[in-house]
């Protein structure tokens, strides 16, 4: 089958903007909780965008990708599941870009994005706290792999040694895919690495044997599975069974600072969380929801699995310390940080 991506507005568990050695007592520095951090601050910057009105409803702008891992927000929103003390405005971004911009610019309180995006965005001056894991609790949850075109000569994960594979730089599928390489024994000179920003593209190259393979994301696997294509390695099967990839619901710092904001956000994670129960109970129910919001190609709209969704619990220091050493090694990170777990926050290291 020849599927058309050339719709830029196709969506995918798109990785949004993006090591060990030397920093692994960094590492167990930052898996150590810290105390609580002076709020003072943050709660005075953020006094334009109070998170409750003194009367009615506290308005939260919530934003995302046209992604998979977003469909609980979707499904509060469509059910009434969000608490009646909270007015949920969700916008839909095209880009990680997009997304990033609004977070930084205040036009969105709270997103769906990944780790390592919000690493950036703390880096950038934009602090961000990780909330709860949106996909991702376990290894089998929204899938990273490298994938070959239907006629490829390479049939294992040792063949990959000398091709070229495409991917796009500081991006969650770039981590997997060095990670999955690097449990095969396959070093970064052991590849090329080519630079394909855009998803879409990379997969007609791939499938046209322009590269020899491509690091995608779950959407573009299953398709390419249904095209003839190989998944040679992903990480819901990786040979050490690590969980290597989260998306993840984050908040600005000024947003839950502000007088309010605490409670708007747990009133958010109570409706997303009623949703998760909701779409695990009846998966199919809301298939064409799915189908709509994510934007599913038409050969996926009856066969895509929908995932179950986990309950609403902060990514550990386990799941996010490697990415963050991982981008400081990639030149990602100009200055380490490391992970609180109990905050959800990002420190610098001093």
């Amino acid at each position: 089958m020849n599927t058309n991506l050339a719709d830029p507005s196709y969506p995918t568990r798109r990785s949004f903007l993006a090591g060990a050695g030397a920093l692994g007592a960094l590492v167990l520095a930052g898996c150590t909780a810290k105390n609580e951090r002076d709020r003072g601050s943050a709660a005075a910057a953020s006094a334009g965008s109070a998170a409750v009105a003194s009367t009615g409803p506290a308005t939260v702008r919530l934003g995302t990708m046209m992604t998979e891992d977003f469909l609980p927000g979707w499904v509060a929103q469509a059910d009434v599941l969000f608490p009646g003390s909270v007015d949920v405005k969700i916008s839909t971004f095209q880009s990680a870009q997009e997304l990033s911009s609004a977070l930084t610019s205040g036009d969105i309180d709270m997103a769906m994005t990944d780790p390592q995006v919000s690493a950036s965005l703390t880096a950038g001056g934009t602090p961000v706290r990780l909330k709860w894991i949106a996909l991702g609790a376990t290894p089998e949850q929204g899938r990273f792999g490298i994938m070959v075109g239907p006629d490829s000569p390479i049939k294992t994960a040792e063949d990959l040694r000398g091709a070229s594979i495409g991917v796009g730089s500081n991006t969650v599928p770039e981590y997997v895919m060095d990670r999955l390489l690097e449990i095969e024994g396959i070093g970064q000179g052991d590849f090329d690495k080519q630079e394909i920003k855009k998803l879409p593209v990379r997969y007609e190259m791939m499938t046209s044997g322009n590269v020899g393979a491509a690091a995608l994301p779950a959407t573009l696997l299953a398709l390419g599975e249904i095209d003839g294509c190989t998944t040679i390695m992903d990480d819901a099967h990786d040979a050490e069974g690590k969980n290597l990839s989260q998306s993840v619901v984050v908040v600005r710092e000024a947003f839950e600072d502000a007088p309010g904001g605490e409670d708007a956000v747990e009133a958010i994670q109570r409706g997303w969380e009623m949703a998760a129960q909701a779409i695990n109970s009846d998966p199919e129910n809301y298939r064409a929801l799915l189908v709509e919001k994510a934007k599913l190609p038409a050969p996926l709209a009856k066969t895509y699995p929908i995932s179950q969704y986990p309950a609403c619990t902060r990514p550990t220091c386990d799941m996010v310390q490697p990415q963050l050493d991982w981008m400081l090694e990639r030149g990602y990170l100009k200055n380490a940080l490391y992970y609180d777990e109990e905050s959800g926050a990002f420190d610098p290291v001093h």
